[in-house]
């Protein structure tokens, strides 16, 4: 359930309000809800200009909507009360939005692991909640930043193009933070300037041609998830994992498998095999449990029962800066 609430002093620790007062609702849900753990997987890295949690607990993030740009703080008031306060043009839409974003459509019924460990991070976790930002580009550009490079360049990618290209947050950040690009911005950002960011000219191609597309590519957030994957993957540069990572973020998809993952195949079986398995093996070993693949991955992440021996040093990162 979704109501109205009214607006509360953010308080000196949060900067200066810029503007109106913010939009304020609760959502209270009949079902227990983690905020920060259905929200976590929207955080790319420590230094995201997007989101941010403040030293009470609160997260802070961005976003980008129809209506114009907000900045919504979300604070966990009971386990089944998140109350948000939002700021700018969007700040209406996002309240709106905020069931689904935190969940609600999410519907794990059906979902009966029968291995012992995802069983056990089951009965921790029954909380566990993926939500739908409803937000295509807003998922795509980090995943194509990410391909094929570790998180840390991808996430440092991330934070320079975001804070060159994008816009001042509105509303009482805790820090400085931004709102990513507009399609037509990420379309025009210059070659060099990807470069600077460390991005090969194969990613800043494909994200080019997702933000020439970002009309047709938005409109999969309304589509059943077959005909929203092949509607992600008709870009050039768009593949398989890369749209499954949209999918869990985006549309809330609890079957969308990382399959092409560097990790993950190896995590899972190790996890639950005691040995690694390829892309084919995890796919086959996980098939009984769709379509709740993406949900047993969530569940082995965060109850820390996700495993994976190091057998040697970490591959060096690649810097595509100097040539």
């Amino acid at each position: 359930m979704l109501s109205s609430a009214p607006s509360a002093d953010t308080g000196p620790e949060y900067g200066t309000a810029s503007g109106a007062e913010p939009v304020v609702a609760v959502f209270e849900s009949e079902r227990p809800l983690d905020m920060t753990m259905t929200v976590s997987g929207l955080r790319r890295g420590k230094g995201d200009p997007t989101f941010e949690r403040d030293f009470a607990g609160n997260v802070w993030r961005t976003s980008r909507l129809p209506s114009g740009t907000v900045t919504y703080r979300l604070t966990q008031e009971s386990r089944h009360a998140v109350r948000c306060h939002a700021w700018g043009r969007g700040a209406a839409e996002f309240t709106s939005m905020l069931p689904a974003f935190l969940g609600s459509e999410d519907d794990p019924s059906g979902f009966a692991p029968e291995h012992p460990t995802l069983v056990e991070a089951h009965r921790q976790f029954p909380h566990l909640r993926l939500g739908r930002t409803g937000l295509v580009m807003e998922a795509l550009v980090p995943a194509v930043l990410e391909q094929r490079v570790h998180g840390v360049s991808a996430f440092a990618s991330w934070r320079l193009l975001v804070t060159k290209f994008g816009e001042r947050a509105p509303g009482p950040t805790p820090r400085p933070m931004f709102v990513p690009p507009l399609p037509e911005v990420w379309r025009r950002i210059p070659s060099w300037e990807y470069h600077r960011a460390n991005v090969d000219p194969a990613r800043s191609k494909t994200i080019v041609r997702c933000a020439m597309a970002a009309g047709r590519l938005e409109e999969a957030a309304t589509m059943a998830p077959a005909d929203a994957l092949r509607r992600l993957r008709a870009v050039p540069g768009v593949g398989i994992w890369t749209a499954a990572e949209v999918a869990q973020r985006a549309f809330g998809d609890a079957d969308a498998l990382s399959v092409g993952d560097y990790h993950l195949a190896a995590v899972v079986g190790w996890s639950l095999l005691g040995r690694p398995l390829d892309d084919d093996g995890m796919i086959e070993y996980l098939e009984p449990l769709a379509p709740h693949r993406h949900r047993a991955v969530r569940l082995l992440q965060v109850s820390g029962k996700a495993i994976k021996p190091k057998f040697g040093p970490r591959t060096p990162l690649v810097d595509h800066t100097w040539h």
